[in-house]
């Protein structure tokens, strides 16, 4: 089974997804006249740039504040792919797989800013009052397919399941079993306690945790790279240098794997790429569909902030320390990978080797928060979709899938689960698609509501100049 998985995801989706997002984010670029690149100073000002701004923490009855929809969004964004997802692209695809990396998230900030302007266009409130939104509801309200939106929602529970709970549960198992020798049982039903709790209290539960550990996890996180960087620093040019060479090469970059040309770093680059930012997937949008924000627009904004903070910054700074680190700089030049340095070991090796022990902990840390935020991030998604699926038994049906998950994360920290991280690959690419095709076809949406989000903006009066 696993071989075939393996076949169909390497050889017809991870390509299809390539070609999608790709297509799909030039032509938003275009439709939206380069917003991204445009507007790139204003949506920094209008998001990380507004942190201190009381509206960004205002919030209305049965909402969360745009800044906590954006942490929501961000907690499931940067997990372990912002670690091991990338050292398991420069490992399978080589160095090149950054410059795709690039490409994907300079592409899909835009994409990402598209579905959460649709999911606050065609939101709704719930029985309970609280908004609700994503692919599912644009598909069906907006488009008019909800055959597609029920396909996506079906496909996008599964893949919560499996990418955002048990392969991230399986992580910070592994991490803490091979750092400090806890067995994974224990790990399972110390973190399956802590998911349950936070997972039961709802949507603002979720978001309140998030609000206070994504910040300090990247900041985390940053710093201790920095330090990395800077004792590699001479090291750091010829980093950059691979990057480029090899994201045209059409010779094998490592010939013991399987000859990986140019377009093993394009597929691996955009493929770990839209894991790290979600670009595309349709899942950071009903996050962002909870928030009080009136104005579309403004709350898409952070969807470019996401994808910039999460593979533009945190993407490079991890890649740029392995391909500093004598550790890969060997495999490199043997063109030949070291079978003991897969995709996590090949971080936490050059981490340790610029910070002897403090490395190796520190790694583990910030991969157990990484993690454990996006178990939480999904597990929202997940809940949004069984509601939609089952509105006339919805609290129930919620209730049931916050069981299923809760169980998933024990299951996860103690299977051995290569073939459920493949298997989420290829449900990934499934609740991708009927999102793709929606962006797509509701385009013109989103260039509406860009047009007035701008237009408001210059006919507001400008404040009077303050007199010396």
């Amino acid at each position: 089974m696993e071989a075939i998985v393996n076949f169909i995801y390497d050889n017809i989706l991870s390509i299809l997804m390539m070609v999608l997002l790709i297509g799909v984010g030039i032509f938003l670029t275009v439709r939206t006249k380069v917003l991204q690149f445009r507007k790139f100073g204003y949506t920094m000002k209008n998001t990380v740039g507004s942190l201190f701004d009381k509206n960004q923490h205002a919030k209305d009855k049965g909402s969360v504040s745009p800044f906590q929809a954006a942490t929501t969004a961000l907690a499931g964004t940067i997990g372990t792919g912002s670690i091991a997802g990338v050292a398991t692209a420069l490992v399978a695809g080589g160095p090149g797989a950054v410059f795709w990396m690039w490409i994907s998230a300079l592409l899909g900030m835009v994409t990402k800013y598209s579905e959460i302007v649709l999911s606050l266009k065609f939101r709704e409130k719930n029985k309970e009052g609280a908004w609700v939104g994503g692919p599912m509801y644009y598909l069906h309200k907006g488009l008019g397919k909800k055959w597609l939106a029920i396909v996506f929602a079906i496909f996008a529970m599964i893949a919560c399941i499996g990418t955002g709970n048990a392969t991230q549960s399986n992580a910070i198992s592994g991490v803490l079993n091979s750092s400090l020798q806890v067995p994974t049982w224990v790990t399972g039903l110390v973190l399956t306690i802590i998911v349950a709790l936070v997972i039961l209290g709802g949507v603002k539960r979720i978001a309140s945790v998030n609000e206070k550990m994504v910040p300090a996890m990247a900041v985390i996180f940053i710093v201790l790279a920095l330090v990395v960087l800077g004792i590699n620093i001479t090291n750091v040019p010829n980093a950059f240098v691979m990057i480029f060479t090899e994201a045209f090469n059409f010779d094998s970059v490592l010939g013991g794997v399987a000859g990986y040309g140019v377009l093993s770093a394009m597929r691996f680059g955009v493929g770990r790429g839209v894991i790290t930012n979600e670009a595309g997937l349709g899942s950071a949008p009903i996050a962002h569909a909870a928030s009080s924000t009136t104005d579309p627009a403004k709350q898409g904004l952070w969807g470019m902030f996401e994808v910039f903070i999460t593979t533009i910054v945190i993407c490079t700074i991890s890649a740029l320390i392995i391909l500093s680190s004598d550790a890969y700089a060997v495999i490199y030049a043997a063109k030949e990978l070291d079978p003991a340095l897969n995709g996590a070991s090949l971080s936490g090796a050059a981490f340790s080797e610029a910070l002897p022990g403090v490395g190796q902990y520190g790694v583990a840390l910030v991969t157990i928060f990484f993690s454990l935020s996006t178990i939480l991030g999904w597990g929202y998604y997940g809940e949004v979709c069984a509601g939609y699926l089952f509105p006339k038994h919805r609290n129930v049906a919620i209730l049931v899938y916050r069981i299923i998950y809760v169980v998933f994360v024990f299951v996860g920290s103690v299977a051995n689960i290569q073939i459920v991280w493949r298997l989420s690959d290829c449900f990934n690419v499934l609740m991708a698609l009927p999102n793709l095709i929606g962006l797509v076809a509701l385009s013109k949406v989103v260039v509406n509501c860009t047009k007035e989000h701008f237009n408001k903006k210059k006919e507001e009066p400008e404040e009077a100049p303050v007199e010396e």
